[in-house]
């Protein structure tokens, strides 16, 4: 096993039979820095939660999971996985106003181009979802939202309708699923690669609090921000008075306090068991 890539919050190792294990550490990141306190749980929960999506979707879109034995040493955090061609698009569905659709809508009252009804307010439901892709920063950068038209420059025409068709049937599945247990869905992204046969697989993570926003159903109301189930909170700490961080600035975030840390991992811990309707061990 030799290590081949460090990522933000995952490590990727590869077997002497070329099989990828993705490793989900505890690391968390926000503003494009990691920080340097970690989450307890968090990879773990992250990795078994992709585990209950990549199930569910399989009728959705073939996945990169591989039957391959995990070390002792990352159980319970690592995926089993073949090497991929990764498309090098972020693929985003969005069903409900917020973030940096919000921020494009209010500027130029469309969403990478798709344009919406006139008058919707904050974390208002899309008339439908939309696909809403972004280019694949490098990192330390920011992904920047692209017209699906874009796609077939950097893709193809035909590859970029599959991205698009795949992406907003994940979501709506996954939408769905987490509706009947009392979770909205507001937008999440995928990743995508392709297999030595050409076959197009649903990569990394998915529909994971890292990767998508969750609220509470009953929670949710047009006009203002519903609580996520997602790192929110570490990023209000993080511009609160209390942290005295200029994001900014040269200087690097500063430790999470124990409160904030045991906060954070238990909205990680209610997204999960909400979604699945499992208890988190």
């Amino acid at each position: 096993m030799r290590h081949i890539y460090s990522g933000k919050v995952r490590e990727l190792y590869e077997t002497d039979d070329g099989v990828l294990l993705l490793v989900a550490t505890d690391r968390i990141s926000a503003f494009d820095h990691v920080l340097a306190t970690e989450i307890p749980d968090k990879g773990k929960i992250l990795t078994q939660l992709s585990l209950w999506w990549f199930e569910r979707l399989a009728d959705v879109v073939p996945n990169h999971l591989v039957d391959a034995a995990i070390p002792a040493e990352f159980a319970g955090r690592a995926m089993a996985c073949q090497r991929l061609d990764m498309v090098p698009v972020e693929c985003v569905a969005r069903g409900y106003l917020a973030g940096s659709g919000l921020a494009d809508y209010r500027r130029t009252g469309a969403v990478c181009g798709v344009t919406l009804p006139a008058g919707l307010s904050e974390s208002a439901q899309l008339p439908r979802p939309v696909f809403t892709p972004a280019t694949k920063a490098p990192r330390g950068e920011h992904d920047e939202n692209i017209p699906a038209s874009a796609v077939a420059g950097l893709v193809g025409r035909e590859v970029a309708g599959e991205l698009e068709r795949i992406t907003l049937e994940v979501y709506r599945r996954g939408a769905e699923l987490a509706g009947r247990r009392g979770i909205i869905v507001a937008d999440t992204k995928i990743e995508l690669g392709f297999d030595p046969g050409g076959r197009l697989l649903l990569a990394d993570e998915v529909l994971t609090p890292d990767s998508s926003r969750f609220w509470p159903a009953d929670q949710w109301a047009p006009g203002r921000t519903p609580p996520s189930l997602d790192k929110q909170y570490v990023r209000d700490w993080l511009t609160s008075p209390q942290a005295g961080w200029d994001r900014y600035g040269p200087e690097p975030p500063p430790p999470l306090p124990e409160p904030v840390v045991e906060r954070t991992r238990d909205t990680y811990v209610r997204a999960y068991e909400s979604i699945t309707g499992r208890r988190w061990r």
